[in-house]
Formats: structure tokens, sequence, C-alpha cells
């Protein structure tokens, strides 16, 4: 069994005012912490893993495809981004994001 504190994990910031945790992971799936910061925008991208979220706190727009195709998430929502959709987001508020991806991000890997 592995286990992993939040506070332990030294964040990575590779996207401006998003901070990414990667937490516990093995190949079939990784679970990352993201501290995201009000204003900050990933751009639209794709990956092979399909992804999946819950808004701890605040408040994110995804975009699906194109910016104008857009939804919005709250604290308390889930999400499901299949595997190779291309997709964004613009952080409405800060918030705090667990998201699950599988298979694992090689990208995100941190040991």
């Amino acid at each position: 069994m592995k286990v992993k504190h939040k506070d332990k994990v030294a964040p990575v910031e590779a996207v401006k005012g998003i901070l990414r945790r990667t937490m516990c992971y093995n190949k079939d799936a990784m679970l990352c912490h993201f501290d995201m910061k009000k204003g900050s925008i990933i751009e639209l991208h794709s990956h092979p893993a399909a992804q999946i979220g819950y808004v701890i706190r605040g408040r994110v727009e995804f975009w699906y495809e194109t910016k104008e195709s857009k939804h919005v998430v709250i604290t308390g929502d889930s999400y499901l981004i299949p595997g190779t959709v291309v997709h964004g987001v613009k952080v409405i508020e800060d918030s705090d994001v667990i998201e699950v991806f599988s298979p694992a991000r090689k990208e995100y890997e941190n040991e």
C-alpha cells in the first residue's frame, strides 16, 4: 500500500496559476490535486487518458472541442472527460480540484 499526504508532495506549476500535486498512481490510474487560481487558463488540448474530476471548492469553466462549447462545474460537481477529447479550462474563481487519469499520465509522474 502507498500513502502520500498532499502537504508532502511538491507542487508543479506547469501552467501559470495552476499547481498540480501528483498523489498516488500506478500504470492504470493516477490521482492529482490541482490548486487553481482565478483567471488561469489551460488551453485546448487532448491526451489519451480519461479524466474524472471532483470540485472540492470553486468554479471552473470547461471547454469541449472549441471555446464556444462550455460547461461550468462548481463545488460538489464531478465530471468525466473521455480520453482523446479536446478540452480546456478557464478558472472562474479560486478552486481546488481532484482528478483521476486512466491510464496514468507519464508526464505527471513524480517518482
